[in-house]
């Protein structure tokens, strides 16, 4: 049996990382791995809790599931949905949870510090690129050295990082990595 390993997921509210998670869990993990979910933003926007969906109507059998994530509402935490996500696919998968503020810092600055305190065998996150992203190689809104979250990380993690794009319903993925750019994954 192999060594149980720390797999890190940029855990934020969007399709993006969405599709890093489901990749991670697909593709990656094994049963007694751990995964951690990190998110990293600002603690303001904690006190509004962003909502990654809402409880299924009463007359669903999803309505009889685990109510604890649910806040007030009815409505579930996005890390909360992530980590039940987790739970669910890999029942013996440990999944630590992680919410770190940014302090003033770019965040791949705070990825990168993070993934070096939990010793991550492996990190993951999801990658939007736009058109001027691809063109220009980089976004505009000033992301350290030029680079966007995803290119940072993959160039300067001292363990392998994956950035993960989902292309469509049965697509795949396209993946990122220091070696290999654009590797198209049928999944």
């Amino acid at each position: 049996m192999a060594p149980a390993r720390k797999v890190m997921v940029v855990a934020d509210p969007t399709r993006e990382s969405a599709a890093a998670l489901q990749y991670a869990l697909s593709h990656v993990v094994v049963e007694h791995d751990t995964i951690i979910l990190l998110h990293v933003g600002n603690p303001n926007s904690w006190k509004n809790s962003f909502l990654f969906f809402k409880r299924p109507s009463p007359s669903t059998s999803a309505a009889a599931s685990s109510t604890t994530a649910l806040g007030s509402g009815g409505e579930m935490d996005f890390l909360e949905a992530m980590k039940h996500a987790c739970e669910i696919s890999q029942p013996k998968l440990h999944v630590i949870v992680e919410k770190v503020a940014m302090d003033g810092k770019e965040k791949a600055a705070v990825v990168l510090h993070w993934s070096i305190v939990y010793s991550v065998d492996l990190l993951v996150l999801g990658q939007r690129r736009s058109l001027s992203n691809v063109i220009l190689g980089h976004r505009r809104n000033g992301a350290l050295r030029g680079l966007d979250t995803a290119e940072y990380l993959i160039e300067h993690s001292k363990c392998t990082c994956v950035a993960v794009q989902k292309k469509g319903q049965n697509a795949g993925y396209l993946l990122n990595t220091k070696t290999q750019k654009n590797f198209w994954l049928l999944a």
